[in-house]
């Protein structure tokens, strides 16, 4: 797989032209510390989950938060999803929304010390508003899944989730897959062989030709992503490879819209600066030759509070397409829980005119 981003040394804008249509809303305006946050529609309203803690990142206080609304502009005061456990720490796992039920992912992680990884967990709701109490995620032989789920699982046309866990001990990474309708349980370990990097936090999409691509952080710091590619719907996959997109050594997120065109949202600068947030465009899945910048170094607002880990800059995309319509969750400053819609349609005739 190839991808072409240009980085000058502009540092504003990266070179980029300004993503027409995109549109900015506030979820909510943090005290603290947020991060992980990430957007899906049910039953014709907008929900948006994030983990939250009074100031430092993934401290035995971090519980997940959710605010709702109608229509992605005003968001309604935040809400308790899932509390902390005297032991472990809530971090979201990513939202399955399934015809009449929403069920939200639930990552609980071990608080005294994060590095022994944690387990994954599910709540459902049929009315958005009353959840079940937290049981576990299944395996296909029927035992818990022992690790925590990255935020973004992918359904397939025929019925298939694809995703991917980072498992015990550690942050071992390996993707998943369950043919169970509901998501919640026959989650089965790909194939994964050891590549390039240390691949960590991924998101995946379907290319044009049918095949499944993964893209991750390099834990290694190339501050390139790394990729790996699937022939069998997510059974087994491709070693890690380094790809020519610049990264920040952070999280993105990745889709494919109704036409098959792929995208890509995170921060391509090259260096640990997460200052600039792009979208980036391919025809096929492989080739990532257009992009633009949705906010840059001078968007951004001054740090409030300080705080372990409270990177500057656009944390942690996740997006989901809607129509003809791109939403992205993320988290500005770790302060800041906001969403940006973008209109592909105005997106794509921007950068095909470059």
């Amino acid at each position: 797989m190839e991808g072409e981003i240009l980085v000058p040394e502009d540092s504003l804008s990266l070179g980029l032209p300004r993503c027409a249509g995109a549109e900015w809303a506030e979820v909510h305006r943090s005290d603290g510390y947020v991060n992980n946050a990430v957007i899906t529609r049910f039953k014709g309203r907008y929900y948006c989950m994030w983990q939250e803690s009074a100031r430092d990142e993934d401290t035995p206080d971090t519980r997940i938060m959710y605010a709702v609304s109608a229509d992605g502009k005003s968001w309604e005061m935040p809400s308790t999803l899932v509390p902390p456990t005297e032991d472990h720490f809530a971090s979201p796992g990513g939202w399955l929304p399934r015809g009449d039920s929403l069920t939200a992912l639930v990552n609980y992680i071990y608080a005294p010390d994060r590095s022994a990884g944690g387990s994954a967990y599910f709540i459902s709701t049929a009315d958005g508003q009353s959840w079940t109490a937290p049981r576990p995620v299944l395996m296909a032989d029927g035992t818990p899944v022992g690790g925590i789920f990255e935020q973004d699982p992918l359904r397939l046309p025929d019925g298939r989730t694809v995703g991917a866990a980072h498992f015990r001990p550690g942050t071992t990474l390996c993707p998943v897959y369950t043919d169970d309708p509901s998501c919640v349980r026959g989650w089965k370990k790909a194939v994964f062989p050891e590549g390039e990097g240390t691949p960590l936090e991924p998101s995946q999409y379907l290319a044009r030709d049918g095949r499944l691509v993964m893209l991750f952080r390099d834990q290694q710091s190339s501050f390139r992503k790394l990729y790996a590619v699937s022939d069998d719907r997510g059974a087994s996959w491709s070693a890690p490879r380094l790809s020519n997109i610049p990264d920040s050594r952070s999280k993105q997120c990745a889709g494919t819209f109704a036409d098959g065109r792929a995208f890509w949202v995170g921060n391509p600068t090259g260096t640990k600066s997460r200052r600039a947030l792009v979208l980036a465009l391919s025809e096929d899945g492989y080739l990532f030759d257009r992009a633009c910048l949705l906010a840059g170094p001078g968007d951004l607002p001054p740090r409030r509070k300080e705080g372990r880990y409270k990177t500057m800059g656009y944390n942690y995309p996740k997006a989901f397409v809607e129509g003809n319509t791109l939403w992205v969750a993320l988290t500005v400053n770790k302060e800041d829980v906001r969403v940006v819609r973008v209109i592909r349609g105005l997106a794509i005739s921007l950068v095909e005119n470059m």
